[in-house]
Formats: structure tokens, C-alpha cells, sequence
């Protein structure tokens, strides 16, 4: 589902910036973006939002302007030892040499130790504050957008509960005008059938073309899509498969019609069914 949210502070001397964001998905696909200083929380902050966000493809970045800074601190006791180890070399050696034995001793292993500025606990529950607050902001705008959302799907729905409301109207002289349709079509031809055989075969085609189940299926599966748009968990899944049912009938609406202006009827139905199985993406 599409959203947005923001949150920032200062912690300590550091400015953090937390932002969410997400596009339609059927699932879950979760980036998270932390600067290197906050690279072994990033588990830790992946499995939160991911419990958060529920659906989507979605993206939570955390920005910190002072980024972690490195100090290059030397061993003072050991640089003594090295040089005056070295120093008694040479003078034994090569006592007129002249070498910088202070360079020489400086590029030896573990004379200098280069550290990096860590989040403490206390500096990181700041931080997962300004992550709430920002998915807090995130789950408003996406409340928000569900409120138009909802009012959209049900329109929908509601259309095409009124096209279905036509079709029945069609339907109840469809028998009565295909019987006159294939007698008409007899006459034309000039040929004459058994009166009772006529029936039996008006009979069985009628019975295929019946669309009473399909109607009474499809007025069922919009008034389940209206309820479950009511309830309060994440509906998202179920009203995509209620769609899916939808379309089913309306195609063998379609299929068993036989007549072309409750075919066009069935057209604007899928039309709409379209609308909503595109829109239902953005529902949790």
C-alpha cells in the first residue's frame, strides 16, 4: 500500500533522519538502509518494520549527517620498545647510518589501533523512537488513504451491483424472446417441426443459457466484498480473492448470455471488476 512518513532528531551530537515509504504489492519487499554505524542493528530494525508494514514494497531509510568517525590512537609503551630495540641494532651494525628509525618503527604492526564511534544503548532507543514515530506518521498517511480507498472500492462494487440489477431486468423476457427468435427463424426456413420435440429442444437450450445461479452468486459476492471491507484486520488477501470469484461469474455471465446488450452490460462489469482487483493491491 502507498505511504509515507517521516521523523527526525538529534542524538547527541548527531542529526538522525528516518523515512518510510512503499508502492502497491501483493507482498512484503522490505529494504532497509542504515549507515554503517548502525550496520548490526539492521536485523533488529528489519524485523520490527517488517511487522509494522505488513504488505507492500516498501523502503525505511535511517540518515545520520555526523556519520561514525575514526581515531587513530598509538601504543606508546610498544613505539618505546621498537625504537630502542632498533636503535641498539643499528648501533651494533651500522653504527654511522643514518636512518629514521621513528618511521621505520611507526609502520610496524599494532603500534597504532584505529577505532570507530559506536551508538550506545541509550543513543540507539532514541533512534528506534524516531524509527516508531516515522512508521507512526506512515500508518496515518496510509489511514488516511484507505478511508478514500474504501469509499472508491465501494462505489465500485455498488456499480456493479446496479449493471447486475439490469441484466436481471433483461433476463426475465430472454426466454419468451428467444422462443419467438427460433420460431421466427422456423417460419423463415419454411419447415415443419414436431411441436413437442420443439419444446423439449427450447427447454434444454434455455436451461444453459439460464443465468439465475450466476446472478444470485455474484449478488452474494458483492455484499461479502462490502462486508469485509467493514472489518478491522488486514483484508487485503481475502477482498483480492473475493474479486477473483467476481470475475468468474461475471465471465460466465458473459458466456451464457447470448444476447448483445447484456453482453455489453457484462463488459462494463469487468470493467469495473478491473478498477477494484488494481486498487485492492493497496489494501493490507
Amino acid at each position: 500500500m502507498t505511504g509515507f512518513g517521516r521523523a527526525e532528531g538529534v542524538v547527541k551530537d548527531r542529526k538522525v533522519t528516518v523515512e518510510v515509504r512503499s508502492l502497491n504489492s501483493k507482498q512484503l519487499d522490505l529494504l532497509v538502509k542504515v549507515p554503517s554505524l548502525l550496520k548490526e542493528r539492521e536485523v533488529e530494525v528489519r524485523q520490527w518494520a517488517g511487522e509494522q508494514l505488513v504488505r507492500g514494497k516498501a523502503e525505511l531509510t535511517i540518515g545520520i549527517e555526523q556519520h561514525a568517525q575514526k581515531r587513530t590512537t598509538f601504543d606508546k609503551a610498544l613505539i618505546q620498545a621498537y625504537y630502542a630495540e632498533l636503535s641498539a641494532i643499528a648501533q651494533e651494525i651500522a653504527p654511522d647510518h643514518r636512518t629514521d628509525l621513528l618511521a621505520q618503527v611507526l609502520r610496524l604492526p599494532e603500534v597504532t589501533t584505529t577505532t570507530t564511534d559506536r551508538v550506545d544503548e541509550e543513543e540507539w532507543t532514541v533512534v528506534m523512537g524516531l524509527v516508531r514515530q516515522a512508521v507512526e506518521a506512515f500508518d496515518r498517511f496510509r489511514s488516511s488513504e484507505g478511508g478514500r480507498l474504501a469509499q472508491e472500492l465501494g462505489q465500485r462494487v455498488l456499480l456493479i451491483g446496479q449493471l447486475l440489477e439490469e441484466v436481471e431486468t433483461l433476463d426475465q423476457g430472454r426466454a419468451d424472446r428467444t422462443r419467438e427468435k427460433l420460431r421466427a427463424r422456423l417460419a423463415e426456413l419454411q419447415v415443419s417441426v414436431d411441436h413437442d420435440r420443439f419444446e423439449q429442444e427450447l427447454v434444454y437450450y434455455l436451461e444453459k443459457m439460464d443465468l439465475t445461479e450466476e446472478r444470485v452468486r455474484l449478488r452474494s459476492h458483492c455484499t461479502y466484498f462490502m462486508e469485509t471491507m467493514e472489518k478491522d484486520e488486514h483484508q487485503g488477501r481475502k477482498l483480492g480473492f473475493i474479486a477473483q470469484e467476481m470475475g468468474r461469474e461475471i465471465n460466465t455471465l458473459g458466456s451464457k448470455a447470448n444476447d448483445a446488450t447484456v453482453q455489453r452490460l457484462v463488459v462494463r462489469m469487468k470493467d469495473e471488476l478491473e478498477k477494484i482487483k488494481e486498487q485492492v493491491l493497496n489494501v493490507l
